[in-house]
């Protein structure tokens, strides 16, 4: 299990038949069920907006708690899918996003939901930008030197291929998940996923437009996680060691070289201008001081896939994992302490509360911690 519910979870959606897709437009269309038992399930991502915490999860389960993870109160939302990830753009404006490539709205600070968006308005836009493309090669081909021709033609059959491929996966249905969602404000955000999708809205959700062509990933990797460091900077990762950084707020990304080539699941801040820290697969982090211009491996056995991280008023640094693994660092990511919950349930997502307690959330539904992982409760 990873950030991403893992790479079984985006493989199974290659496997899915017509009928399976079918079931999927099921639920996108029945509400999340309430339960008592939501907050003891899978959940996927939390985070802080003012004095509430939000929860998200399987089964369309979002929940919040006004008492830093107490209790909780399941929200009321219009779909069932499994849920990846949420931020909020304001204390009361905030996006949820998950499998079946839907993205929610809440502008209550997560009581109620609305759907925005559907994979199939995602594929959609896709096509159409991939069909720009392919016109826009077409036209540079028509005009390029006999000497560039080969070339040109052996990208525009990529893009035809990439084209079909969409074409295919719309025909299938909603099957591809979004992983990752950053909002700036009420109306400015980024959502990214599966096979290198990744959208912007400037209105806040209303409309999208598709950016795919704006990121160096011709293969198509997985896009899995999005934030904002200290300095302004925005910081996309992925599978096969996809980073990417923009420094005018997404108009233009630029890919950094990395020293690992495997997934990487989640990036954070450090609280330092300019510092980046990424993680994923087997334990690996990547420390970069300077936007990643340069990066460092930073030290650890603990070896389990890490899914998030957070950083605490105190400028101490968590991070969370596989088999209920926490990583600590009180020296700005130079180095980290291992511990193990004794449940080695899975961990998504971390919240520091109160002190230097936590909040962490995962296979075992949400608990509250002290800075080790043990439990409070």
């Amino acid at each position: 299990m990873c950030k991403t519910l893992g790479a079984a979870c985006l493989g199974l959606s290659m496997l899915w038949s017509a009928p399976a897709a079918f079931a999927l437009a099921d639920i996108i269309e029945t509400p999340a069920r309430q339960t008592d038992l939501a907050s003891t399930n899978l959940l996927t991502d939390a985070e802080r907006v003012g004095d509430r915490i939000v929860a998200v999860g399987e089964r369309g389960h979002i929940l919040y708690s006004d008492d830093d993870g107490q209790s909780w109160t399941q929200a009321r939302v219009p779909v069932s899918v499994t849920l990846t990830a949420l931020d909020f753009g304001s204390e009361t404006h905030g996006w949820a996003v998950g499998h079946s490539g839907v993205v929610l709205h809440t502008d209550n600070a997560g009581e109620t939901w609305t759907l925005q968006l559907t994979g199939i308005e995602a594929a959609r836009l896709a096509i159409a930008s991939k069909e720009d493309q392919i016109a826009a090669m077409e036209k540079r081909i028509e005009d390029a030197p006999e000497s560039e021709k080969g070339d040109l033609e052996w990208a525009l059959d990529d893009l035809f291929f990439a084209l079909e491929n969409l074409q295919s996966d719309l025909d299938v249905g909603p099957v591809n998940p979004l992983l990752g969602v950053w909002f700036e404000s009420p109306q400015h955000g980024f959502v990214v996923g599966a096979y290198g999708m990744i959208l912007r809205t400037r209105d806040g959700g209303e409309t999208w437009e598709d950016q795919a062509p704006k990121i160096d990933n011709a293969q198509g990797f997985h896009l899995n996680s999005i934030t904002r460091i200290k300095g302004g900077a925005l910081v996309i990762v992925g599978e096969a060691g996809q980073i990417h950084v923009s420094v005018n707020d997404g108009d233009t990304w630029t890919r950094r070289e990395s020293p690992y080539q495997g997934s990487l699941f989640g990036v954070i801040g450090t609280g330092q201008v300019n510092e980046i820290l990424a993680f994923g697969l087997r334990g690996n982090m990547l420390h970069s001081t300077n936007l990643g211009k340069s990066w460092r491996m930073v030290p650890s056995d603990a070896g389990a896939t890490l899914n998030d991280g957070a950083v605490a008023e105190d400028g101490r640094i968590t991070l969370v994992g596989n088999g209920g693994t926490v990583l600590m660092s009180g020296d700005g990511a130079e180095s980290f302490r291992k511990h193990f919950r004794s449940d080695r349930a899975g961990i998504m997502s971390v919240v520091p509360v109160s002190g230097i307690n936590l909040l962490l959330v995962g296979e075992n539904g949400a608990v509250i911690t002290d800075a080790r992982g043990r439990n409070l409760q």
